[in-house]
Protein backbone atom coordinates (compact mmCIF):
# COMPACT_ATOMS: atom_id res chain seq x y z
CA UNK A 1 0.00 0.00 0.00
CA UNK A 2 1.12 3.38 -0.87
CA UNK A 3 2.23 6.34 2.13
CA UNK A 4 -1.43 8.42 0.69
CA UNK A 5 -2.86 5.23 0.76
CA UNK A 6 -2.09 4.17 3.96
CA UNK A 7 -2.33 7.73 5.09
CA UNK A 8 -6.37 7.35 4.24
CA UNK A 9 -6.81 3.90 5.48
CA UNK A 10 -5.55 5.57 8.83
CA UNK A 11 -7.67 8.52 8.70
CA UNK A 12 -10.75 6.60 8.01
CA UNK A 13 -10.23 4.51 11.27
CA UNK A 14 -9.91 7.13 13.32
CA UNK A 15 -13.08 9.29 12.21
CA UNK A 16 -15.89 8.84 12.09
CA UNK A 17 -16.58 10.54 8.54
CA UNK A 18 -14.85 11.83 6.01
CA UNK A 19 -17.15 14.73 5.78
CA UNK A 20 -18.96 16.45 8.58
CA UNK A 21 -21.65 18.78 7.27
CA UNK A 22 -23.92 21.53 9.78
CA UNK A 23 -26.84 21.96 8.64
CA UNK A 24 -29.79 19.86 6.23
CA UNK A 25 -30.65 22.24 4.25
CA UNK A 26 -30.69 21.78 0.48
CA UNK A 27 -26.89 22.84 0.33
CA UNK A 28 -26.11 20.25 2.82
CA UNK A 29 -27.93 17.55 1.64
CA UNK A 30 -27.35 18.21 -2.00
CA UNK A 31 -23.27 17.88 -1.17
CA UNK A 32 -24.02 14.97 1.00
CA UNK A 33 -25.43 12.90 -1.46
CA UNK A 34 -22.63 14.16 -4.41
CA UNK A 35 -20.41 12.64 -1.86
CA UNK A 36 -22.01 9.41 -1.31
CA UNK A 37 -22.44 8.88 -5.36
CA UNK A 38 -18.23 9.08 -5.12
CA UNK A 39 -18.10 6.52 -2.05
CA UNK A 40 -17.10 9.53 0.62
CA UNK A 41 -18.64 9.04 4.46
CA UNK A 42 -20.43 11.87 4.98
CA UNK A 43 -23.05 12.70 8.66
CA UNK A 44 -25.32 15.39 8.07
CA UNK A 45 -25.87 17.00 11.43
CA UNK A 46 -29.39 19.20 11.99
CA UNK A 47 -30.04 20.91 15.03
CA UNK A 48 -33.53 20.59 13.86
CA UNK A 49 -36.07 17.39 15.00
CA UNK A 50 -37.17 17.51 11.12
CA UNK A 51 -36.49 19.38 7.73
CA UNK A 52 -38.17 22.80 7.11
CA UNK A 53 -41.68 22.03 5.81
CA UNK A 54 -42.62 25.90 4.77
CA UNK A 55 -41.95 27.26 1.35
CA UNK A 56 -38.86 29.42 1.20
CA UNK A 57 -36.90 29.23 -2.39
CA UNK A 58 -39.44 28.63 -5.33
CA UNK A 59 -37.22 28.95 -8.50
CA UNK A 60 -34.81 26.23 -10.04
CA UNK A 61 -31.82 26.32 -12.33
CA UNK A 62 -30.99 24.20 -15.27
CA UNK A 63 -27.37 24.04 -13.88
CA UNK A 64 -29.00 22.95 -10.56
CA UNK A 65 -31.00 20.14 -12.28
CA UNK A 66 -28.11 19.24 -13.76
CA UNK A 67 -26.14 18.56 -10.35
CA UNK A 68 -29.46 16.58 -9.58
CA UNK A 69 -28.89 14.34 -12.53
CA UNK A 70 -25.34 13.81 -11.89
CA UNK A 71 -26.23 12.62 -7.55
CA UNK A 72 -29.00 10.19 -9.60
CA UNK A 73 -32.13 12.50 -8.01
CA UNK A 74 -33.53 14.47 -10.44
CA UNK A 75 -36.22 11.34 -11.53
CA UNK A 76 -37.34 11.77 -7.89
CA UNK A 77 -37.14 15.43 -7.96
CA UNK A 78 -38.56 16.26 -11.74
CA UNK A 79 -42.65 15.74 -10.08
CA UNK A 80 -42.65 18.66 -7.70
CA UNK A 81 -41.14 21.15 -10.52
CA UNK A 82 -42.77 23.37 -13.57
CA UNK A 83 -40.50 23.77 -16.58
CA UNK A 84 -40.59 27.18 -18.43
CA UNK A 85 -41.16 29.73 -15.81
CA UNK A 86 -42.37 32.59 -17.14
CA UNK A 87 -40.97 36.19 -15.59
CA UNK A 88 -43.07 39.30 -16.29
CA UNK A 89 -41.62 42.60 -15.02
CA UNK A 90 -45.06 44.69 -14.83
CA UNK A 91 -45.26 48.08 -13.34
CA UNK A 92 -48.06 49.63 -11.12
CA UNK A 93 -50.83 49.62 -14.14
CA UNK A 94 -49.85 46.56 -15.24
CA UNK A 95 -47.73 47.36 -18.20
CA UNK A 96 -45.33 44.77 -19.43
CA UNK A 97 -41.87 46.58 -18.79
CA UNK A 98 -39.44 43.22 -19.83
CA UNK A 99 -40.56 39.21 -19.81
CA UNK A 100 -37.55 36.58 -19.32
CA UNK A 101 -38.49 33.73 -20.86
CA UNK A 102 -35.05 31.87 -21.77
CA UNK A 103 -35.98 28.50 -24.05
CA UNK A 104 -32.47 27.78 -24.32
CA UNK A 105 -31.51 24.29 -23.06
CA UNK A 106 -27.36 23.99 -23.64
CA UNK A 107 -27.10 22.49 -19.91
CA UNK A 108 -29.69 19.73 -20.90
CA UNK A 109 -32.82 21.03 -19.58
CA UNK A 110 -34.70 23.75 -19.56
CA UNK A 111 -33.08 26.96 -17.82
CA UNK A 112 -35.94 28.28 -15.26
CA UNK A 113 -38.22 25.72 -13.58
CA UNK A 114 -40.58 27.12 -10.67
CA UNK A 115 -40.28 23.88 -7.68
CA UNK A 116 -41.88 23.59 -4.39
CA UNK A 117 -38.52 23.46 -1.92
CA UNK A 118 -40.03 21.42 1.08
CA UNK A 119 -41.08 18.33 -1.06
CA UNK A 120 -37.45 19.08 -2.91
CA UNK A 121 -35.46 18.76 0.28
CA UNK A 122 -37.38 16.03 1.16
CA UNK A 123 -36.09 13.75 -1.64
CA UNK A 124 -33.08 14.96 -1.01
CA UNK A 125 -32.94 13.40 2.53
CA UNK A 126 -34.54 10.26 1.49
CA UNK A 127 -31.19 9.89 -1.44
CA UNK A 128 -29.19 9.30 1.35
CA UNK A 129 -30.41 6.16 2.57
CA UNK A 130 -28.98 4.92 -0.69
CA UNK A 131 -25.66 4.84 0.47
CA UNK A 132 -24.36 2.71 3.66
CA UNK A 133 -21.81 5.93 3.60
CA UNK A 134 -24.03 8.72 4.53
CA UNK A 135 -26.29 9.46 7.49
CA UNK A 136 -28.44 12.23 8.55
CA UNK A 137 -28.49 12.99 12.37
CA UNK A 138 -31.32 15.41 13.96
CA UNK A 139 -31.50 17.09 16.92
CA UNK A 140 -27.89 17.96 16.92
CA UNK A 141 -26.80 21.46 17.46
CA UNK A 142 -23.01 22.17 16.82
CA UNK A 143 -21.40 24.08 19.63
CA UNK A 144 -17.88 24.13 19.28
CA UNK A 145 -14.99 22.71 16.62
CA UNK A 146 -11.33 22.04 17.10
CA UNK A 147 -9.35 21.46 13.90
CA UNK A 148 -5.84 19.87 14.88
CA UNK A 149 -4.41 20.02 11.10
CA UNK A 150 -5.31 16.42 10.35
CA UNK A 151 -8.98 16.20 11.35
CA UNK A 152 -11.48 18.61 13.06
CA UNK A 153 -13.62 17.66 16.05
CA UNK A 154 -16.92 18.63 16.34
CA UNK A 155 -19.07 18.94 19.28
CA UNK A 156 -22.73 18.82 19.36
CA UNK A 157 -25.89 19.24 22.14
CA UNK A 158 -28.64 16.78 21.68
CA UNK A 159 -32.25 18.05 22.91
CA UNK A 160 -31.91 16.17 26.14
CA UNK A 161 -29.15 18.24 26.84
CA UNK A 162 -26.30 15.53 26.41
CA UNK A 163 -23.27 16.34 24.24
CA UNK A 164 -21.35 14.67 21.83
CA UNK A 165 -18.24 14.48 19.90
CA UNK A 166 -17.36 13.21 16.37
CA UNK A 167 -14.63 13.55 14.11
CA UNK A 168 -14.32 14.41 10.51
CA UNK A 169 -11.46 14.83 8.01
CA UNK A 170 -13.05 17.75 6.86
CA UNK A 171 -16.66 19.87 8.05
CA UNK A 172 -18.71 21.79 5.61
CA UNK A 173 -21.13 24.45 7.36
CA UNK A 174 -23.97 24.69 5.60
CA UNK A 175 -26.52 26.04 8.50
CA UNK A 176 -27.81 29.15 7.34
CA UNK A 177 -27.26 33.19 7.43
CA UNK A 178 -26.59 32.46 10.93
CA UNK A 179 -24.07 30.10 10.57
CA UNK A 180 -22.16 29.10 13.70
CA UNK A 181 -19.11 27.48 11.65
CA UNK A 182 -18.66 31.36 9.37
CA UNK A 183 -18.51 32.91 13.03
CA UNK A 184 -15.79 30.47 13.88
CA UNK A 185 -13.58 30.57 10.72
CA UNK A 186 -13.48 34.66 11.47
CA UNK A 187 -14.77 35.51 8.04
CA UNK A 188 -16.45 39.13 7.53
CA UNK A 189 -19.46 39.15 6.48
CA UNK A 190 -19.60 41.77 3.90
CA UNK A 191 -22.70 43.67 2.27
CA UNK A 192 -25.65 44.98 2.83
CA UNK A 193 -29.10 44.65 4.84
CA UNK A 194 -31.65 46.87 4.26
CA UNK A 195 -34.32 47.42 6.59
CA UNK A 196 -37.08 46.41 3.95
CA UNK A 197 -39.36 43.55 5.31
CA UNK A 198 -41.93 41.25 3.22
CA UNK A 199 -44.42 39.42 3.43
CA UNK A 200 -44.62 35.87 1.64
CA UNK A 201 -48.07 34.02 1.84
CA UNK A 202 -48.34 30.78 -0.24
CA UNK A 203 -52.07 29.36 -1.00
CA UNK A 204 -53.31 26.19 -2.07
CA UNK A 205 -55.64 25.91 -4.89
CA UNK A 206 -53.94 28.67 -6.89
CA UNK A 207 -57.19 31.32 -7.27
CA UNK A 208 -55.84 32.66 -10.22
CA UNK A 209 -55.22 29.35 -11.87
CA UNK A 210 -52.49 30.19 -14.05
CA UNK A 211 -48.88 29.38 -14.31
CA UNK A 212 -48.08 33.20 -14.82
CA UNK A 213 -44.66 35.00 -12.45
CA UNK A 214 -45.10 38.53 -11.87
CA UNK A 215 -42.66 41.11 -10.79
CA UNK A 216 -44.86 43.80 -9.85
CA UNK A 217 -43.04 47.07 -10.04
CA UNK A 218 -45.65 48.69 -8.05
CA UNK A 219 -44.69 52.38 -6.32
CA UNK A 220 -48.10 52.10 -4.11
CA UNK A 221 -46.83 48.33 -2.87
CA UNK A 222 -44.18 46.25 -5.01
CA UNK A 223 -45.23 42.66 -4.90
CA UNK A 224 -44.42 39.43 -6.57
CA UNK A 225 -46.99 36.73 -7.92
CA UNK A 226 -45.82 33.26 -8.48
CA UNK A 227 -47.58 30.22 -10.15
CA UNK A 228 -46.22 26.68 -8.44
CA UNK A 229 -46.55 23.05 -9.36
CA UNK A 230 -49.73 21.13 -7.37
CA UNK A 231 -52.07 24.67 -7.88
CA UNK A 232 -49.91 26.33 -5.05
CA UNK A 233 -49.74 30.62 -5.51
CA UNK A 234 -47.31 32.62 -3.69
CA UNK A 235 -47.35 36.44 -3.14
CA UNK A 236 -44.97 38.54 -1.58
CA UNK A 237 -45.90 41.96 -0.60
CA UNK A 238 -43.61 44.92 0.50
CA UNK A 239 -43.90 46.35 4.03
CA UNK A 240 -43.53 49.91 4.97
CA UNK A 241 -41.60 51.06 7.96
CA UNK A 242 -44.54 52.29 9.58
CA UNK A 243 -46.59 49.07 9.46
CA UNK A 244 -45.28 46.41 12.26
CA UNK A 245 -44.54 43.09 11.45
CA UNK A 246 -47.75 41.74 13.75
CA UNK A 247 -50.09 43.46 11.11
CA UNK A 248 -49.64 40.36 8.98
CA UNK A 249 -52.33 38.66 11.56
CA UNK A 250 -54.95 40.71 10.55
CA UNK A 251 -57.77 39.49 8.36
CA UNK A 252 -58.72 43.08 7.39
CA UNK A 253 -55.32 43.81 6.50
CA UNK A 254 -53.96 40.81 4.79
CA UNK A 255 -57.64 41.65 2.78
CA UNK A 256 -56.54 44.59 1.90
CA UNK A 257 -53.21 43.48 0.41
CA UNK A 258 -54.48 40.66 -1.61
CA UNK A 259 -57.82 42.59 -2.64
CA UNK A 260 -56.05 44.23 -6.07
CA UNK A 261 -55.03 40.51 -7.01
CA UNK A 262 -57.75 38.15 -6.63
CA UNK A 263 -61.79 38.42 -6.80
CA UNK A 264 -62.11 36.82 -3.38
CA UNK A 265 -59.17 37.27 -0.53
CA UNK A 266 -61.66 35.97 2.35
CA UNK A 267 -62.06 32.10 0.62
CA UNK A 268 -57.83 31.59 0.30
CA UNK A 269 -56.95 28.53 1.69
CA UNK A 270 -53.28 29.85 3.39
CA UNK A 271 -50.48 27.68 3.52
CA UNK A 272 -47.93 29.63 5.25
CA UNK A 273 -47.28 33.27 5.91
CA UNK A 274 -43.85 34.65 7.25
CA UNK A 275 -42.03 37.98 7.49
CA UNK A 276 -38.47 38.26 6.03
CA UNK A 277 -35.77 40.83 4.92
CA UNK A 278 -33.78 40.61 2.09
CA UNK A 279 -29.54 40.39 2.52
CA UNK A 280 -26.71 41.06 -0.15
CA UNK A 281 -24.28 40.20 2.08
CA UNK A 282 -20.82 37.29 1.10
CA UNK A 283 -18.17 35.87 3.70
CA UNK A 284 -14.66 37.33 2.57
CA UNK A 285 -13.39 33.43 2.29
CA UNK A 286 -15.06 30.25 2.20
CA UNK A 287 -12.05 28.08 4.40
CA UNK A 288 -10.10 28.01 7.14
CA UNK A 289 -8.22 24.94 7.52
CA UNK A 290 -10.05 21.89 7.59
CA UNK A 291 -13.54 23.73 7.94
CA UNK A 292 -14.98 25.49 5.53
CA UNK A 293 -18.57 26.88 4.42
CA UNK A 294 -21.08 26.54 1.79
CA UNK A 295 -25.11 28.36 0.73
CA UNK A 296 -26.52 31.20 2.94
CA UNK A 297 -23.44 30.66 5.23
CA UNK A 298 -21.03 32.12 2.63
CA UNK A 299 -23.54 34.38 1.12
CA UNK A 300 -27.49 36.23 1.30
CA UNK A 301 -28.74 37.06 -2.06
CA UNK A 302 -32.57 38.88 -2.51
CA UNK A 303 -34.76 36.35 -4.17
CA UNK A 304 -35.44 38.61 -6.53
CA UNK A 305 -33.81 36.44 -9.57
CA UNK A 306 -33.95 33.17 -7.35
CA UNK A 307 -30.80 32.29 -7.16
CA UNK A 308 -30.42 31.81 -3.42
CA UNK A 309 -30.95 28.25 -3.64
CA UNK A 310 -29.22 27.88 -7.09
CA UNK A 311 -26.06 29.51 -5.98
CA UNK A 312 -25.97 27.30 -2.95
CA UNK A 313 -25.94 24.05 -4.80
CA UNK A 314 -23.39 25.24 -7.02
CA UNK A 315 -21.06 25.68 -4.28
CA UNK A 316 -22.14 21.74 -3.72
CA UNK A 317 -21.00 20.95 -6.92
CA UNK A 318 -17.76 22.43 -6.90
CA UNK A 319 -16.87 21.38 -3.29
CA UNK A 320 -18.25 18.09 -3.43
CA UNK A 321 -15.28 16.53 -5.95
CA UNK A 322 -12.74 18.61 -4.67
CA UNK A 323 -13.05 17.02 -0.86
CA UNK A 324 -13.55 13.36 -3.07
CA UNK A 325 -10.28 14.06 -4.81
CA UNK A 326 -8.38 14.97 -2.02
CA UNK A 327 -9.81 12.17 0.87
CA UNK A 328 -8.69 9.82 -1.77
CA UNK A 329 -5.41 10.86 -2.30
CA UNK A 330 -5.49 12.11 -5.47
CA UNK A 331 -4.58 15.58 -5.51
CA UNK A 332 -3.60 17.89 -2.33
CA UNK A 333 -5.09 20.19 0.54
CA UNK A 334 -4.26 22.84 -1.88
CA UNK A 335 -7.46 22.19 -4.20
CA UNK A 336 -9.56 23.34 -1.65
CA UNK A 337 -8.83 26.87 -1.88
CA UNK A 338 -9.61 26.71 -5.50
CA UNK A 339 -13.06 26.69 -4.01
CA UNK A 340 -13.43 30.23 -2.59
CA UNK A 341 -11.32 31.24 -5.56
CA UNK A 342 -13.69 29.94 -8.12
CA UNK A 343 -16.82 30.19 -5.86
CA UNK A 344 -16.58 33.89 -4.28
CA UNK A 345 -16.33 35.56 -7.38
CA UNK A 346 -19.77 34.42 -8.99
CA UNK A 347 -21.72 34.83 -5.97
CA UNK A 348 -20.39 38.03 -5.28
CA UNK A 349 -21.83 39.28 -8.95
CA UNK A 350 -25.12 37.61 -8.45
CA UNK A 351 -25.38 39.76 -5.28
CA UNK A 352 -25.08 42.65 -7.28
CA UNK A 353 -27.27 42.10 -9.72
CA UNK A 354 -30.34 40.83 -7.11
CA UNK A 355 -29.30 43.78 -5.49
CA UNK A 356 -29.98 46.22 -8.44
CA UNK A 357 -33.06 44.40 -9.46
CA UNK A 358 -34.29 45.07 -6.02
CA UNK A 359 -33.90 48.74 -6.33
CA UNK A 360 -35.78 48.82 -9.71
CA UNK A 361 -38.85 47.10 -7.86
CA UNK A 362 -38.95 49.65 -4.78
CA UNK A 363 -38.99 52.72 -7.52
CA UNK A 364 -41.18 55.07 -5.81
CA UNK A 365 -43.91 57.45 -8.05
CA UNK A 366 -41.42 60.02 -9.69
CA UNK A 367 -38.24 57.11 -10.71
CA UNK A 368 -41.16 54.15 -11.61
CA UNK A 369 -42.65 56.65 -13.99
CA UNK A 370 -39.12 57.47 -15.85
CA UNK A 371 -38.08 53.79 -15.18
CA UNK A 372 -41.03 53.07 -17.23
CA UNK A 373 -40.60 55.14 -20.16
CA UNK A 374 -36.81 53.82 -20.26
CA UNK A 375 -38.27 50.28 -20.21
CA UNK A 376 -40.82 51.08 -23.49
CA UNK A 377 -37.41 53.06 -25.39
CA UNK A 378 -35.41 49.87 -24.66
CA UNK A 379 -37.96 47.13 -25.58
CA UNK A 380 -38.07 48.19 -29.23
CA UNK A 381 -34.44 47.06 -29.59
CA UNK A 382 -34.57 43.06 -30.30
CA UNK A 383 -31.01 42.76 -28.75
CA UNK A 384 -32.37 44.51 -25.78
CA UNK A 385 -35.32 42.19 -25.56
CA UNK A 386 -33.22 39.20 -25.95
CA UNK A 387 -31.47 40.42 -22.90
CA UNK A 388 -34.44 40.04 -20.68
CA UNK A 389 -36.05 36.87 -22.50
CA UNK A 390 -33.05 35.02 -22.67
CA UNK A 391 -31.63 36.23 -19.41
CA UNK A 392 -27.90 37.32 -20.66
CA UNK A 393 -28.33 39.69 -17.60
CA UNK A 394 -27.44 36.45 -15.43
CA UNK A 395 -24.39 36.02 -15.02
CA UNK A 396 -22.79 32.87 -15.82
CA UNK A 397 -20.22 30.81 -14.27
CA UNK A 398 -16.99 31.23 -15.77
CA UNK A 399 -13.63 30.65 -13.75
CA UNK A 400 -10.54 32.69 -14.45
CA UNK A 401 -8.78 31.18 -12.11
CA UNK A 402 -8.75 27.90 -9.74
CA UNK A 403 -8.28 24.46 -11.67
CA UNK A 404 -8.34 25.97 -15.26
CA UNK A 405 -5.47 26.29 -18.07
CA UNK A 406 -5.01 29.56 -19.74
CA UNK A 407 -5.57 28.04 -23.90
CA UNK A 408 -3.48 30.19 -25.77
CA UNK A 409 -0.14 29.66 -22.99
CA UNK A 410 -1.39 26.09 -21.61
CA UNK A 411 -1.03 28.19 -17.84
CA UNK A 412 -2.06 26.09 -15.26
CA UNK A 413 -4.51 28.07 -12.62
CA UNK A 414 -5.42 30.75 -14.89
CA UNK A 415 -7.38 31.08 -18.08
CA UNK A 416 -8.13 34.49 -19.87
CA UNK A 417 -11.55 34.52 -21.51
CA UNK A 418 -10.42 35.66 -25.02
CA UNK A 419 -7.42 35.39 -27.37
CA UNK A 420 -5.31 38.50 -27.10
CA UNK A 421 -3.96 38.77 -31.30
CA UNK A 422 -5.35 35.68 -32.02
CA UNK A 423 -2.42 33.80 -30.94
CA UNK A 424 -3.50 30.28 -31.73
CA UNK A 425 -2.45 31.74 -35.32
CA UNK A 426 -1.19 30.12 -37.92
CA UNK A 427 -2.08 26.65 -36.40
CA UNK A 428 -6.28 27.74 -36.78
CA UNK A 429 -8.15 29.98 -37.94
CA UNK A 430 -9.66 30.69 -34.74
CA UNK A 431 -13.40 30.91 -35.29
CA UNK A 432 -14.25 31.52 -31.73
CA UNK A 433 -12.23 34.15 -30.17
CA UNK A 434 -13.68 33.66 -26.75
CA UNK A 435 -12.26 30.74 -24.54
CA UNK A 436 -14.50 27.90 -23.28
CA UNK A 437 -12.13 27.11 -20.26
CA UNK A 438 -13.48 27.97 -17.24
CA UNK A 439 -16.96 27.60 -18.20
CA UNK A 440 -19.83 24.69 -17.92
CA UNK A 441 -20.01 22.58 -21.02
CA UNK A 442 -22.85 21.58 -22.95
CA UNK A 443 -24.91 18.58 -22.48
CA UNK A 444 -26.94 17.64 -26.00
CA UNK A 445 -28.52 14.37 -26.12
CA UNK A 446 -26.44 11.95 -27.87
CA UNK A 447 -26.06 8.15 -29.32
CA UNK A 448 -24.09 5.62 -28.34
CA UNK A 449 -23.90 1.75 -28.58
CA UNK A 450 -26.80 0.55 -27.64
CA UNK A 451 -28.59 3.35 -27.00
CA UNK A 452 -30.28 6.73 -28.16
CA UNK A 453 -31.01 9.99 -27.03
CA UNK A 454 -29.04 9.71 -24.27
CA UNK A 455 -27.91 13.20 -22.01
CA UNK A 456 -24.33 13.26 -22.31
CA UNK A 457 -23.80 13.05 -18.79
CA UNK A 458 -25.04 10.02 -18.21
CA UNK A 459 -22.74 9.05 -20.77
CA UNK A 460 -19.66 10.90 -18.86
CA UNK A 461 -20.47 9.70 -15.23
CA UNK A 462 -19.27 11.84 -12.43
CA UNK A 463 -15.70 12.21 -12.61
CA UNK A 464 -13.32 13.82 -14.60
CA UNK A 465 -13.23 12.90 -18.90
CA UNK A 466 -11.49 14.01 -21.63
CA UNK A 467 -13.12 14.50 -24.84
CA UNK A 468 -11.94 14.59 -28.85
CA UNK A 469 -13.74 15.50 -31.64
CA UNK A 470 -13.07 13.31 -34.39
CA UNK A 471 -10.04 11.85 -32.60
CA UNK A 472 -9.44 8.57 -30.41
CA UNK A 473 -8.05 10.54 -27.61
CA UNK A 474 -5.94 7.54 -26.30
CA UNK A 475 -3.55 8.31 -29.34
CA UNK A 476 -3.03 12.00 -28.93
CA UNK A 477 -1.69 10.87 -24.75
CA UNK A 478 1.53 9.00 -23.81
CA UNK A 479 1.82 5.95 -22.34
CA UNK A 480 2.48 7.26 -19.47
CA UNK A 481 -0.67 9.42 -19.41
CA UNK A 482 -2.66 6.66 -19.96
CA UNK A 483 -1.70 4.73 -17.11
CA UNK A 484 -2.39 8.00 -15.36
CA UNK A 485 -5.96 7.67 -16.81
CA UNK A 486 -6.80 4.80 -16.35
CA UNK A 487 -5.32 4.73 -12.81
CA UNK A 488 -7.30 8.56 -11.79
CA UNK A 489 -10.35 6.78 -13.22
CA UNK A 490 -10.92 9.30 -16.27
CA UNK A 491 -13.19 8.76 -18.48
CA UNK A 492 -11.65 9.04 -22.40
CA UNK A 493 -14.48 10.44 -25.04
CA UNK A 494 -14.64 10.51 -29.07
CA UNK A 495 -17.56 13.19 -30.41
CA UNK A 496 -18.15 12.09 -33.63
CA UNK A 497 -21.14 12.90 -36.21
CA UNK A 498 -23.92 9.98 -35.78
CA UNK A 499 -23.28 9.12 -39.29
CA UNK A 500 -19.16 8.47 -39.14
CA UNK A 501 -20.15 6.66 -34.95
CA UNK A 502 -20.27 2.79 -36.31
CA UNK A 503 -16.75 3.61 -38.46
CA UNK A 504 -15.54 4.91 -35.08
CA UNK A 505 -16.62 2.00 -32.38
CA UNK A 506 -14.87 -0.29 -34.86
CA UNK A 507 -11.44 2.09 -35.68
CA UNK A 508 -10.99 2.89 -31.82
CA UNK A 509 -11.74 -0.46 -30.58
CA UNK A 510 -8.28 -1.91 -29.96
CA UNK A 511 -6.72 1.29 -28.78
CA UNK A 512 -4.25 1.15 -25.86
CA UNK A 513 -7.40 2.21 -23.39
CA UNK A 514 -10.97 2.25 -23.52
CA UNK A 515 -12.56 5.13 -25.64
CA UNK A 516 -16.75 5.89 -25.58
CA UNK A 517 -17.78 6.41 -29.10
CA UNK A 518 -20.96 9.52 -28.36
CA UNK A 519 -22.54 9.78 -31.56
CA UNK A 520 -23.80 13.70 -32.34
CA UNK A 521 -27.26 13.26 -33.82
CA UNK A 522 -28.05 17.01 -33.30
CA UNK A 523 -24.77 18.64 -34.75
CA UNK A 524 -24.79 20.72 -31.13
CA UNK A 525 -21.53 19.27 -30.22
CA UNK A 526 -19.95 19.78 -33.97
CA UNK A 527 -21.27 23.56 -33.43
CA UNK A 528 -19.83 23.75 -30.02
CA UNK A 529 -16.00 22.75 -31.60
CA UNK A 530 -16.45 24.64 -34.31
CA UNK A 531 -16.89 27.97 -32.86
CA UNK A 532 -14.31 27.42 -30.22
CA UNK A 533 -10.83 26.50 -31.82
CA UNK A 534 -9.97 23.57 -29.94
CA UNK A 535 -10.40 19.80 -30.47
CA UNK A 536 -9.45 18.24 -27.25
CA UNK A 537 -11.36 19.33 -23.60
CA UNK A 538 -10.42 18.10 -20.39
CA UNK A 539 -13.81 18.42 -18.39
CA UNK A 540 -14.11 18.73 -14.65
CA UNK A 541 -16.12 16.55 -12.68
CA UNK A 542 -18.52 19.25 -12.14
CA UNK A 543 -18.45 19.95 -15.98
CA UNK A 544 -17.01 22.64 -16.28
CA UNK A 545 -14.10 22.87 -18.99
CA UNK A 546 -10.31 22.84 -17.36
CA UNK A 547 -8.44 22.65 -20.54
CA UNK A 548 -9.11 23.36 -24.19
CA UNK A 549 -6.55 22.54 -26.76
CA UNK A 550 -5.80 21.24 -30.30
CA UNK A 551 -5.39 18.07 -30.76
CA UNK A 552 -1.40 17.67 -30.60
CA UNK A 553 -1.80 19.79 -27.33
CA UNK A 554 -3.68 17.24 -25.81
CA UNK A 555 -0.66 15.46 -23.27
CA UNK A 556 0.61 19.04 -22.28
CA UNK A 557 -2.99 19.78 -21.68
CA UNK A 558 -3.72 16.97 -19.01
CA UNK A 559 -0.60 17.98 -17.81
CA UNK A 560 -1.32 21.36 -17.04
CA UNK A 561 -5.02 20.35 -15.61
CA UNK A 562 -3.21 18.24 -13.23
CA UNK A 563 -0.79 20.69 -11.80
CA UNK A 564 -3.45 23.68 -11.57
CA UNK A 565 -5.72 20.69 -9.95
CA UNK A 566 -3.28 19.94 -7.15
CA UNK A 567 -3.00 16.30 -8.08
CA UNK A 568 -0.45 14.54 -6.92
CA UNK A 569 3.38 13.57 -8.51
CA UNK A 570 2.38 10.21 -7.66
CA UNK A 571 -1.19 10.23 -8.15
CA UNK A 572 -0.51 7.22 -10.33
CA UNK A 573 0.17 5.01 -7.68
CA UNK A 574 -2.94 5.91 -5.93
CA UNK A 575 -6.00 3.66 -6.38
CA UNK A 576 -8.71 4.67 -9.11
CA UNK A 577 -11.51 6.34 -7.37
CA UNK A 578 -13.81 3.38 -6.17
CA UNK A 579 -16.92 3.61 -8.74
CA UNK A 580 -15.35 5.55 -11.79
CA UNK A 581 -15.68 4.79 -14.63
CA UNK A 582 -12.22 2.71 -15.75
Amino acid sequence: MTTEATTQATTEATTDADVIIIGAGPVGLTLANLLGVRGQRAIVLESRAELIDYPRGVGLDDESIRTLQTAGLWEAVRPYTVPHHVVRFVNGRGQVLATNDPRTDEFGHPRKHGFIQPLVDRELARGLDRFSTTELRFGHTVTGLDDDGRRVRVTAQRPDGSTTHLTASYVVGCEGGRSFTRGWIGADFVGKSPSTRWLVVDVDNDPLGTPSVYLGADPRRPYVSIGLPHGIRRWEFMLFDDEPTDLVDSPAFMHRLLAPHVPDPASLAVINKRVFTHHGRIASTFRKGRVLIAGDAAHLMPVWLGQGWNSGIRDATNLAWKLTSVLTGQADDGLLDSYTTERHQHASDMIDINMAAGAIMKCGPVKGRLRDLAAAALNVAPSVKAYFSELRFKPMPRYAAGVVVDQATLEPGRSDAGFERNRLQPFTDAAGRLSPVGSQFIQPRVTIAGAADVLLDDVLGDWWAIAAWGNDPSRLLSAADLALVERLGIQLVSFVPETQRTWAEQRFANGPVPVTVVGDPSGRLKSWFDTRSCGVVVLRPDRFVAAAALAQQASAAFAATLTAASYRPAAASVPALEGAPA
